[in-house]
């Protein structure tokens, strides 16, 4: 006390009484240091590790024991050269089950460091613990820029186990470290012993094909191509963090380009899954106790690697010319008709103009006029509306349950009349201006509820209504194209860049033995071969365009045929149909950017469209005036298009949905029966089912009579034998790809149309021209080649990635086209081909009065 007195005293006011408050809490500080240091020390004497130092020989197996006492270094050296690279791996075994105490392995090399635990202890799903005896690991290669070098690696072994573990060491040479081209090499891989050999490019190759092939299934495995660099991810939980890599089972190709690699060279990457899940496998009970180990099994997996150089620029080449020339073709094809049909046309008024060698009555007949220079005209004439009761026969209408010979006679009316009704009816009206027949709904009634109707019954309307309700279908899906294509775009260059960029191969569901990257598109020929809806649903629209105008210089000419004659020309659900067909190729170019079950809708949506946009066309050809409108098509068209996503997303296994969409599809069925059967001359509120009971009282019960409308009830009979069928296959099987179910119902339903149309056609005595016949023989074989490319199924985003590669083929055309592109070019075709024969099909009826061609 005394002495801290002093000291206090004599430095009070001294420089040093302020630096003392900081020196004296420093001094303590190293006092506690230094006793801190002696005990650890004392400790250390007392508790020394032996560290034992060996000089390791390849290809011997060293059997030693390890404890917490004592420390072995195994010393290796090896040399490498520049033109040579040999891999060396890294074999342990550890002869304890025990697993609280694991021994370390640490390999440390010039330019890396490597260590693992033995046991290995790999987690799956919901942490599942999965431990592992034998461990193999191979070296990581450095590559060297001197001609010979001797590198120098240490394997240290410890633990903290104070019993003794015994364990096994081998270090050996990997001899075939270094893959040939083209020459297959297999080997054995586990999750505890994966496998990575080196590939260098060859001179001249920048596109080589890594494809890895097993025999069996299970277990899973993951194959990776990596940069040549330290270190190298070949453990299942660290596999995907760096390079391109793909789940597999019995197949699996990557395609790697030079340009990715700097240093020409990449390593192959093989490594066996914990579980089988990622590959569609079973996955295990969860065990009641989260921290249970639970015994993985026997997970050796043999397999075999084979590179092989993909395809040059010249074939490239050659693919994109053989697309192009091949649909190029059929725009030449269709120029030659053009000119020739143009040449025979120009002949033909020739002849109209110089008749020299015709009579008077054989002019006039073939002008469409009568004896006495009138021209006959239907009593409901098309095109124009007629002065007060001109427009009725000039016999009058009977009752359809009493009359069955509807004859109209002939109006008399002078070219001048039809040139000024024609005039008229150039004006611009709207719909909503003009009367569409709700001043005479009881004769639409009557007409409509013939037992026989004409054309000229359902053509009553005028024209220029009809031609704007029509022009609506195109606009609409124009519309519906631009505000779809948008994000699709942008999604689909999303993907595509997220493949590039992760490496995850695993997302797009390529063919990949026959995948063709160009640029960072990963499959260009799958692209390439949508070409062809593009340019033929073009053509088509040019065709349709080139009939349009010739139609209206008929009419400005006041040509009869084109007046009173033939099936009404409307264009609109033509032009919607070529733009649907464009808009099929361009969407199903953009899907086959990164196909998968999340933008699966882009290659379907425009196919239902198709098929109800070509049903629809087929139902206006006789029936233009009770057609359904855009807004009403299309509608429909959507709730198709969500039920199909709501199938899949929803529908697989799930027995709920199959019965609600089943009852919904029978149910529209009806409804849509009931519509074509009465020619919409029907309502649904809330009195239908006292009709639907009076009907079946009146007509089955109290007098058992057929029906009024034969042909349209045996239509309607069979749509429904086949809807029912439908109905009542997808609720017992319940396919897992509800898009290709719900497609095949709308493409029934349309050859069953078409069937019955071309039958009834033939039937009421009416002919199908040469050109109409031959585009039907042509497109039915076109479409059984395309469909039997089609079912070739070279991949499925139903399954797992793993399992949808073993569905890959390799190319069947020109070393560039797989099936599915083959597929591409003869669908396109083929539906070119069924718009061709819609458009053509009644050809022979352009010279036939309205009320002389049949409705059915």
């Amino acid at each position: 006390m005394g002495f801290r007195t002093c000291w206090k005293s004599r430095h009070k006011n001294g420089p040093m009484s302020r630096s003392y408050r900081w020196v004296r809490p420093g001094l303590a500080a190293l006092l506690w240091m230094c006793m801190i240091l002696f005990a650890c020390g004392t400790e250390a004497v007392g508790e020394t590790k032996r560290v034992i130092q060996k000089d390791g020989e390849f290809d011997v197996t060293y059997n030693d024991t390890v404890t917490s006492e004592n420390q072995t270094i195994y010393a290796f050296n090896h040399t490498i050269s520049r033109n040579k690279t040999e891999g060396v791996r890294v074999s342990v075994d550890v002869l304890s089950d025990r697993l609280d105490s694991p021994i370390l392995f640490v390999v440390r090399q010039k330019q890396a460091v490597l260590s693992f635990q033995v046991p290995l202890i790999l987690r799956g799903l919901y942490q599942r613990k999965y431990p592992y005896y034998h461990v193999g690991r191979t070296l990581c290669q450095p590559p060297t820029l001197a001609a010979s070098e001797t590198q120098y690696f240490f394997v240290d072994v410890s633990t903290l186990s104070s019993q003794g573990t015994n364990y096994q060491l081998r270090v050996s040479r990997v001899e075939s470290f270094t893959l040939q081209t083209d020459k297959k090499f297999s080997f054995t891989a586990s999750p505890s012993q994966p496998q990575y050999f080196k590939y260098v490019f060859p001179d001249g190759v920048d596109t080589v094909i890594v494809k890895v092939n097993a025999d069996n299934k299970f277990p899973c495995s993951v194959m990776s191509i990596q940069d040549i660099q330290c270190p190298v991810y070949d453990l299942d939980n660290n596999v995907a963090f760096i390079g391109m890599y793909q789940t597999m089972t019995k197949k699996g190709a990557i395609t790697v380009q030079r340009k990715d690699f700097p240093s020409n060279s990449f390593y192959v990457v093989v490594v066996v899954k914990t579980e089988d899940e990622a590959c569609g496998g079973p996955l295990r009970f969860y065990p009641l106790r989260p921290d249970e180990i639970i015994d993985a099994g026997n997970r050796t997996k043999t397999l075999d690697v084979v590179v092989s150089p993909a395809i040059n620029s010249e074939v490239y080449v050659i693919g994109m010319l053989f697309c192009l020339g091949i649909f190029l073709s059929f725009y030449l094809l269709t120029l030659l008709y053009a000119c020739l049909e143009n040449r025979r046309m120009k002949k033909k008024r020739e002849v109209f103009q110089n008749p020299a060698d015709m009579s008077p009555a054989e002019t006039a007949s073939l002008l469409g006029k009568n004896g006495d220079g009138k021209i006959p005209a239907s009593p409901h004439e098309y095109g124009s509306i007629a002065d007060n009761a001109s427009t009725l026969s000039s016999e009058p209408i009977t009752d359809s349950a009493t009359s069955t010979d509807n004859n109209y006679g002939y109006m008399e009316r002078s070219l001048d009349s039809i040139a000024r009704s024609r005039q008229e009816s150039l004006s611009s009206v709207e719909e909503e201006d003009y009367d569409t027949l709700d001043d005479i709904d009881s004769d639409k009634n009557i007409v409509r509820t013939k037992k026989f109707l004409c054309v000229s019954d359902l053509a009553r309307k005028d024209k220029r209504v009809l031609s704007k309700k029509y022009q609506i279908y195109f606009w609409n899906i124009a519309t519906i194209a631009v505000f779809y294509a948008l994000p699709v775009i942008q999604l689909v260059i999303t993907y595509q860049t997220v493949v590039n960029v992760t490496g995850n191969q695993d997302i797009c569901y390529y063919n990949f033995l026959c995948a063709h990257p160009l640029g960072v598109v990963s499959a260009f020929n799958n692209i390439l071969s949508n070409l062809g809806y593009v340019m033929l649903g073009l053509l088509f629209l040019l065709i349709v365009l080139k009939r349009e105008i010739v139609h209206k210089r008929a009419l400005e000419r006041n040509d009869i045929n084109a007046l009173e004659c033939g099936i009404p020309k409307h264009f609109g659900l033509f032009y919607a149909m070529g733009t649907a067909l464009m808009m099929e190729g361009f969407l199903s170019g953009c899907y086959h950017v990164c196909p998968n079950y999340t933008n699966f809708q882009f290659d379907t949506s425009f196919m239902y469209m198709i098929a109800g946009l070509c049903m629809l066309k087929l139902y206006q050809k006789r029936h233009p005036d009770i057609n359904a409108s855009a807004y009403t098509a299309y509608a429909c068209l959507a709730a198709v298009i969500f039920f199909s996503v709501l199938g899949v997303v929803f529908g697989r296994g799930n027995t709920a949905f199959w019965i609600v969409f089943s009852i919904i599809h029978i149910l529209a069925t009806l409804l849509l029966s009931t519509q074509l059967y009465y020619m919409g001359r029907w309502r649904l509120d809330a009195g239908v089912m006292r009709r639907i009971i009076y009907v079946i009282y009146t007509d089955c019960i109290r007098q058992c009579s057929g029906p009024m409308y034969i042909d349209r009830m045996v239509l309607l009979v069979m749509g429904n034998i086949v809807n029912w069928s439908l109905a009542a296959y997808g609720l017992i099987e319940r396919p897992n790809d509800f898009a290709s179910y719900l497609l095949a119902i709308a493409i029934c339903n349309l050859l069953l149309y078409f069937a019955f149309y071309i039958i009834m056609k033939l039937r009421s005595g009416e002919r199908i021209k040469c050109l109409a016949f031959a585009c039907i023989l042509f497109t039915a074989v076109i479409w059984g080649f395309a469909l039997y490319f089609f079912f070739q199924g070279l991949s499925t985003w139903q399954k797992t990635p793993a399992e949808s590669r073993e569905h890959n083929r390799y190319c069947v055309l020109l070393s560039f086209f797989d099936d599915h592109d083959i597929w591409h070019f003869l669908s396109s075709i083929a539906m070119f081909g069924s718009f061709l024969v819609l458009l053509t099909m009644d050809d022979d009826l352009d010279t036939v009065q309205r009320d002389k061609i049949y409705v059915f």
